[in-house]
């Protein structure tokens, strides 16, 4: 399989937010997007893989469907196996390891399938089988008799930018923040506010993309293992200009540790000179006098994270008076599992999101328009 090879992309996404990750995909310019269950698809070159898993913001992996074929059953499965070009991107120095699935398939023993796909491949290449922490990730996926095998080009997960080293209680993964904020409307153009920041995620992340900052610029990826890699391709990809942003983005919390953390954590995303963090409890809570109206955009807690019911309802109720009172013209979008907890704010808030699943919850995001 040659540089110029094309074959199936598939970007895993978060259930729910399928339409942000296509329009994502759509604006960094890849090939004839599909919206998909789960993520997003299109059909691509070893360099969109590679742009893929270094640019896309809401993507948790990217992988890549490099072989598909029928197999009713397990002697089918094992000869045509046998008959995908290992060698073109499986060096014979790494380790695997092969990950499988069967559904509505004659053949289901999904120890039988992995068996026979590492057998295939360390025939073909004498590559090491590792069960846990092998160089590159093969899944073997049957579906109706059909098998996809894709390899896993990402490694650790894409929301592990590099750079949040601090994180406090039921933190929220930077893939996730990004697509809420995308969802929210925000496109890098305006001021985000979060008045219970946590460990900064969501205003490292605006912040980032209002400087065009590519958020794999400072890790590794699973694809620089492949035999088809080429370095001086990445490093061009790599060299993408940042912009130059005159926005602030700001974090308040109640919690002095948890703006320590945010600081540390935007000053290793070098995105320090445009955030600013302050201790401040949401009754305390005022529009930056240097800001412009813009986007406040929050996590508060709720389903494990409740405690005490009445007291969570005087707290979203605070919170809903003070963006009533003290933020018109400004827009809020604001992330809960409890519909009720939504209502207790008293915000006009639109029509919420398809529930998408978040800590073992299932959680909605909800916006108003601009606050008059």
């Amino acid at each position: 399989m040659d540089a110029s090879a094309q074959f199936k992309i598939f970007l895993v996404g978060l259930p729910g937010l399928e339409s942000v990750l296509l329009d994502e995909a759509r604006r960094l310019g890849f090939p004839e997007p599909v919206s998909v269950p789960g993520g997003v698809e299109f059909v691509g070159a070893w360099e969109d893989v590679w742009r893929a898993n270094i640019t896309v913001r809401g993507a948790s992996r990217v992988l890549a469907r490099f072989a598909e074929f029928r197999a009713p059953h397990l002697a089918q499965l094992d000869k045509r196996s046998r008959k995908v070009e290992w060698g073109a991107f499986v060096p014979a120095d790494a380790s695997i390891s092969v990950e499988a699935s069967s559904k509505r398939s004659r053949v289901y023993h999904t120890g039988a399938i992995r068996q026979r796909i590492e057998d295939a491949v360390r025939d073909s290449v004498g590559c090491t089988i590792k069960k846990e922490g092998a160089d590159l990730v093969l899944r073997a996926r049957l579906d109706n008799d059909l098998c996809t095998i894709s390899i896993d080009t990402s490694g650790d997960p894409l929301h592990k930018r590099g750079f949040k080293q601090a994180v406090n209680k039921a933190p929220m993964r930077e893939t996730m923040a990004a697509q809420f904020l995308m969802a929210a409307g925000y496109d890098g153009r305006e001021s985000v506010l979060d008045p219970m920041c946590g460990s900064g995620t969501f205003v490292i992340e605006a912040a980032e993309m209002a400087l065009g900052l590519l958020p794999g610029r400072e890790r590794h990826f699973a694809f620089e293992q492949l035999a088809s890699f080429d370095a001086g391709s990445f490093a061009a990809i790599k060299r993408t200009d940042s912009k130059e942003s005159e926005l602030t983005f700001y974090g308040r919390d109640r919690d002095a540790g948890a703006i320590e953390m945010s600081q540390a954590n935007a000053a290793r995303a070098g995105v320090d000179a445009l955030t600013h963090f302050e201790h401040s409890a949401i009754s305390d809570l005022q529009v930056p006098t240097d800001a412009k109206p813009g986007l406040v955009i929050v996590n508060p807690p709720y389903g494990d994270r409740i405690g005490d019911k009445k007291k969570l309802q005087a707290l979203y109720g605070s919170f809903g008076k003070v963006m009533r009172e003290r933020f018109v013209g400004w827009r809020v979008a604001m992330i809960t599992d409890d519909k009720q907890l939504a209502r207790a704010t008293g915000l006009p808030f639109k029509a919420p999101t398809s529930p998408i699943p978040h800590g073992g919850l299932k959680v909605k995001l909800y916006q108003t328009g601009v606050l008059r």
